[in-house]
């Protein structure tokens, strides 16, 4: 596949024509956010396959918005202990490794002191934000577990992965539902929530985007991983059963997920792009790594091609457009979100949504990769 014809470039062209700075695009603050972040990382992925400079340039552009010579974030409270806030530091250690300046190495430092600190339930896992105590959201999973096992491999604290094992195994753990395989999108420990069951302290519902999230989390970190790890072998064999369970609610007509991931047919339940494209982009990803079963390639080669049947659009201008993507849903907070079915299905449907198109560029570039595409 050229480049011409690349989904993925095609997609960052569309982005870099339209935002010269990400907090530009209509569904991005100008803030230091964990959106921006993903988006970016989906443009390193691109930049390294293609070698295009001006992604390089691009990504450095926005990450110096908001990072002083001194290393400080504009925007940045260490104090919330937030684990969407981490997020972006993928970019920094990625952009100290490029570059070797200084303010990156400060940086990423500041959001390692931050994990160092941050609070955690009483079997370690991390609090997903300060706000929401004894809380872990499978969300903070890909947030901060992949920067936390490449900031272990830069820095040689092989320590520290055992603590990024740990994070996966017990998000899994306690939010696995046993009966279908598929999990739900938060724990709480304390059963304080409205929203948490009161037995095993799981939110509701399998909502389509945090499994997502899980499941590019498991991937990544994989990256960085020690082949030796005590922990390595268990964390693959727990992806291979989430997988499974994904492939079993995978929409037989379209081939892609829905927003509340085992509920098809329900009324107001739909097609999700998100969601889709973080599935896709894990399972092929694992795929081609070898950590997956052979089997499971046919399921997710049929959920890219569904995924650019339903939600890819190219417009007039050459834009890639992303469609049904949903824009928010989280637990708790104010006003209170409940994590119910409605809940989740009344939550607005935008398109062209970073937590929907960054996904999307991983998951065409893990096709071609997969396919043999050769690159710059």
């Amino acid at each position: 596949m050229t480049n011409e014809q690349s989904w993925a470039v095609r997609t960052v062209e569309s982005t870099i024509a339209q935002y010269p700075l990400l907090h530009e695009h209509p569904h991005l603050s100008d803030c230091w956010n964990y959106e921006s972040g993903v988006m970016l990382k989906a443009i390193k992925d691109v930049y390294e396959w293609t070698g295009d400079e001006r992604y390089l340039s691009y990504i450095k552009r926005n990450i110096d918005h908001y990072v002083n010579e001194q290393g400080e974030i504009r925007t940045y409270q260490l104090s919330d202990y937030n684990l969407d806030q981490i997020n972006q530091g993928k970019i920094l250690l990625y952009l100290y490794r490029k570059t070797q300046e200084d303010r990156y190495r400060k940086a990423f430092g500041r959001l390692f002191t931050q994990l160092q600190g941050q609070p955690r339930t009483d079997q370690g896992g991390f609090w997903h934000k300060k706000i929401y105590p004894y809380q872990m959201w499978l969300d903070g999973l890909y947030m901060a577990q992949p920067f936390l096992a490449e900031y272990a491999w830069m820095n040689e604290q092989p320590e520290l992965f055992d603590d990024v094992a740990h994070q996966l195994l017990l998000a899994e753990k306690r939010t696995r539902n046993c009966a279908t395989g598929l999990l739900h999108h938060a724990w709480d420990e304390s059963r304080e929530q409205e929203w948490a069951d009161p037995e095993h302290g799981r939110s509701p519902h399998p909502w389509g985007r945090a499994v997502g999230w899980y499941c590019m989390a498991v991937v990544d970190v994989l990256d960085y991983l020690p082949l030796h790890h005590a922990k390595r072998g268990q964390i693959i064999g727990i992806f291979e059963r989430l997988i499974d369970a994904l492939v079993r609610v995978q929409d037989a007509e379209s081939d892609v997920w829905h927003q509340v991931l085992d509920q098809k047919g329900r009324p107001g339940n739909y097609l999700e792009a998100s969601c889709t494209a973080m599935i896709v982009y894990a399972g092929l990803k694992a795929s081609r790594l070898g950590y997956l079963s052979g089997h499971y390639l046919a399921p997710m080669e049929r959920a890219f091609e569904g995924m650019l049947q339903q939600f890819a659009e190219i417009d007039e201008q050459g834009h890639v457009h992303v469609h049904r993507i949903n824009g928010v849903a989280g637990l708790g907070g104010h006003p209170y979100r409940d994590g119910s079915y409605t809940y989740y299905v009344s939550e607005q449907v935008v398109s062209d949504d970073p937590k929907g198109v960054a996904p999307f560029i991983m998951a065409c570039l893990e096709h071609e990769k997969l396919a043999g595409g050769s690159h710059a």
